[in-house]
């Protein structure tokens, strides 16, 4: 479960040592400011869109699935928020629009990080305004942050994991603010975990008067090149520029028009291709092929920040035995359930690491795992051994499993729903409900198994796996723990050399085949599609659809 100490004062669960060390005072001397190492981005940067020739004005319609079951970004993991909350808010850091990688200055103009790795201090821009007019100041940061990594009861905030090193933030003056961390950490990684789109920087008085809870609060002040104007529930969320932006060039459009319209939708791809909005994300790859053969339009691909899943609830019996959840993991044919969605969404075979990445078994290796290969024969016959030891030989009846209204896990749940039949004679009920209301079901426990995706912000196996698989991580709606693997992820978490931790991390792959965790079914690529004349947008590199979401260096050339 999500830590329950209270983001209004982290400091107060800090150790005594910590404490005298915050105090400039530690075994009776004087505690020296951190010699600097490095610094980002020495001299101001301001974003501007790519293009010399960028121009202002106008309406850019905006087509994707948004439309959440509450509005506290920290607490999503869908695009239902961030895809039409994102614009209006701004970082800490981000990563530049313009490549989708490169982490550059937003909120903070400039950072220095110490010597030894251990302390982050950020020099925050002055003059900036929220929406409602009130000062930004190294107080909202503090505020923002302490409750990411120290949510209050009842609040779960998925990104809590990355800041598990940090024990202390410190602010120095209005506009510098210090993090302090209790060990050191991989400055990519601690660079990618503020850069991450979900921390959007939240006035501290907006916390203090809604209980540090924004679920109800659809318009909350932010700092972003847009505000809010008008929304209407599965319809549409319309913006306007914010005259008072800090960045005086951005955004250039004048109004964002979000529009709710199902991921990987015939609607969605019907609604691009008929001019009825100017960009898509989430195509389908049947209208994404046709955006590419449609002279004035362009369409391309690029890796989704996620795992598509199936969740075991080790809280009900029989789940919390691995070897019946191995045997559901080894029952499913995933080559074949990437071909059931080909039509839908471009799909690839994968276990419990990011396929893509540096970190994943190489590809042939992969193919000879059970579970994996092309012909399922002899993992279906290891499956049946495993059910029958655990003492279900004849199968298992009346399992509750609960479908996120969307595409592409209906699709899946129906085949899922055979090959367990078929397979292992278990039988499934299945039980959709709306796309965003699926992640509080999947929390309160509500169900046997459960079909959906998560997200991470890093393919860094730090992040996820503490999120996805850590005892009481925010996303691990199996409930699952493990105790050789706890151990193994704090050494992963502590070791700086990438060969090392590679071993370390193909040791806790293991472990998930043999205890999973949770069922992969497939890993995704995401299909955009636009009208050429919107200008200043690049997602062909970028990582996920959370990190590049505000729309601010676009710009219309017609």
């Amino acid at each position: 479960m999500a830590q329950t100490r209270s983001p209004r004062d982290i400091s107060r669960s800090l150790t005594r040592r910590v404490f005298l060390k915050s105090m400039s005072i530690a075994g009776g001397s004087a505690v020296m400011t951190p010699i600097l190492a490095r610094t980002g981005w020495g001299q101001e940067l301001m974003l501007k869109a790519p293009e010399a020739n960028a121009k202002h004005g106008g309406t850019l319609r905006y087509g994707v699935l948004s439309a959440p079951a509450h509005f506290d970004v920290h607490q999503s993991g869908t695009v239902s928020n961030m895809a039409a909350q994102g614009p209006m808010y701004d970082n800490l850091i981000r990563r530049d629009p313009r490549d989708g990688q490169t982490i550059i200055p937003d909120l903070a103009q400039k950072w220095d990080i110490s010597r030894d790795g251990r302390t982050y201090t950020f020099h925050l821009r002055k003059g900036v305004k929220f929406h409602d007019g009130a000062d930004f100041t190294a107080e909202d940061v503090k505020a923002t942050f302490q409750r990411i990594m120290a949510p209050p009861k009842g609040v779960v905030i998925p990104r809590t994991p990355l800041f598990s090193a940090v024990n202390e933030v410190r602010v120095l003056d209005p506009h510098r603010i210090e993090f302090r961390l209790s060990e050191p950490r991989p400055t990519k990684f601690m660079l990618g975990a503020f850069a991450s789109g979900w921390n959007i920087i939240v006035r501290k008085k907006t916390l203090e008067e809604n209980d540090f809870n924004l679920r109800n609060i659809p318009n909350f002040p932010g700092t972003g090149p847009f505000r809010h104007v008008s929304r209407r529930d599965k319809e549409i969320w319309v913006m306007e520029k914010n005259p008072g932006y800090w960045n005086k060039t951005l955004p250039y459009v004048d109004r964002l028009e979000v529009y709710h319209l199902p991921a990987f939708s015939p609607e969605l791809g019907q609604a691009l291709l008929a001019g009825k909005i100017d960009y898509a994300r989430l195509l389908d790859p049947v209208s994404a092929r046709k955006v590419k053969e449609t002279k004035g339009m362009t369409s391309t691909d690029f890796y989704q920040s996620v795992i598509q899943a199936v969740w075991v609830n080790m809280k009900r019996k029989p789940y919390a035995d691995p070897r019946i959840r191995r045997a559901m993991h080894l029952a499913l044919d995933r080559p074949v359930l990437v071909d059931v969605v080909k039509d839908v969404a471009p799909m690839m075979v994968g276990g419990f690491v990011y396929p893509f990445s540096e970190w994943a078994s190489p590809k042939e290796e992969m193919a000879k795992r059970l579970g994996y290969q092309q012909d399922p024969k002899a993992s279906i016959q290891e499956a049946k051994k495993l059910l029958a030891e655990a003492g279900y030989p004849n199968g298992l009846k009346n399992v509750d499993f609960l479908v996120r209204e969307i595409a592409t896990f209906k699709l899946w749940a129906v085949a899922i729903q055979a090959m367990l039949k078929e397979n292992l004679n278990i039988e499934c009920n299945l039980r959709t409900v709306q796309a965003s209301a699926w992640f509080d079901e999947a929390q309160a426990g509500n169900f046997d198994i459960g079909i959906s995706a998560i997200v991470s912000t890093l393919m860094d196996p730090s992040d996820y796996f503490n999120a996805w698989y850590g005892k009481g991580g925010p996303q691990n709606y199996s409930v699952w723990e493990n105790a050789k693997f706890q151990e193994l992820v704090k050494q992963i978490d502590h070791e700086v050399d990438d060969g090392k931790r590679k071993g370390l991390v193909r040791q806790a792959e293991m472990i998930f085949e043999s205890d999973p965790p949770l069922l992969p079914v497939a890993w995704e690529k995401i299909n955009d599609g636009w009208y050429d004349y919107v200008k200043g947008v690049n997602p062909y590199k970028i990582f996920g659809i959370y990190d590049v979401v505000r729309w601010d260096t676009a710009w219309l050339a017609k």
